[in-house]
């Protein structure tokens, strides 16, 4: 049907999240619940940043020199009050001017808990959905992403900075988390220079993902362990394919491997 390397799947909200993954041609995921499909790795990977071919894949598609060397792997990425963009400093300057010295926010998303995080302003609700939350609410507007990550290692003190996937990908949501009381409850307990960038937008975005039935044990397939991946397509949430016995293939981890999807 298609090939290709491996990316993280393309997301757009209308009333359920859609999901498309780009590969020789184009796939509208949604339509596969509840088919049957195939995927097979060839025994490839691409580095996504030079596309040389690598034994393995590193922070999610890179090979060992453009992980130890490319902005998009750099420490900022998984601790952004590293972050050195807004000093005009970094891996690369121009790319870190681009892309992490503009606007970021920072947002609560409900799941199994209230967890903290950050994304680009352009990212929302990218991020959220690709986190698989149930929701989620814009807790503060900031410049660039050292003062965003600056906020969220304040905020770690209250909420989680934690997805836990498994419990997502049962829809172990709790149900009694009020993210705009969430948000408001710590206004009293953070330092003057942070509540500035507080948001006075308290829309709480519901999302809905396309799963038929959530699996009540989860178990997480490789394409190392298993080259071949077949079943039931049952849904999909995060970037998680749900198969109906409960397997779950995560596509980001993916990243660079060459598959063929029938």
């Amino acid at each position: 049907m298609a090939e290709g390397n491996l990316r993280k799947m393309r997301v757009s909200l209308d009333d359920q999240v859609q999901y498309r993954l780009m590969l020789s041609e184009e796939l509208n995921m949604n339509d596969f619940i509840g088919k049957e499909i195939n995927l097979e790795w060839n025994g490839v990977i691409n580095c996504t940043n030079c596309g040389k071919k690598t034994k393995s894949s590193f922070g999610q598609g890179f090979c060992w020199t453009c992980f130890s060397t490319a902005p998009e792997s750099a420490e900022c990425i998984l601790r952004p009050e590293l972050c050195r963009a807004h000093l005009g400093e970094g891996r690369d300057p121009e790319w870190e001017e681009k892309h992490h010295n503009k606007p970021h926010i920072v947002y609560l998303a409900a799941s199994s808990a209230v967890k903290v995080g950050i994304t680009r302003l352009d990212q929302v609700p990218t991020r959220w959905i690709d986190q698989g939350a149930s929701s989620a609410i814009i807790l503060a507007e900031v410049p660039n992403r050292y003062e965003a990550g600056r906020l969220e290692v304040a905020l770690k003190e209250f909420f989680t900075d934690k997805t836990q996937w498994q419990k997502m990908l049962k829809n172990d949501i709790d149900e009694s988390i009020d993210l705009e009381d969430e948000k408001w409850s710590i206004e009293d307990q953070l330092p003057s220079d942070i509540m500035e960038f507080f948001s006075e937008n308290d829309e709480i975005i519901e999302l809905n993902y396309p799963v038929n039935v959530y699996p009540e044990k989860v178990k997480s397939q490789s394409f190392e362990k298993t080259p071949s991946i077949s079943g039931v397509l049952a849904g999909i949430k995060g970037q998680y394919l749900i198969f109906d016995d409960g397997r779950v293939l995560n596509i980001r981890k993916h990243t660079g491997f060459y598959v063929e999807i029938s």
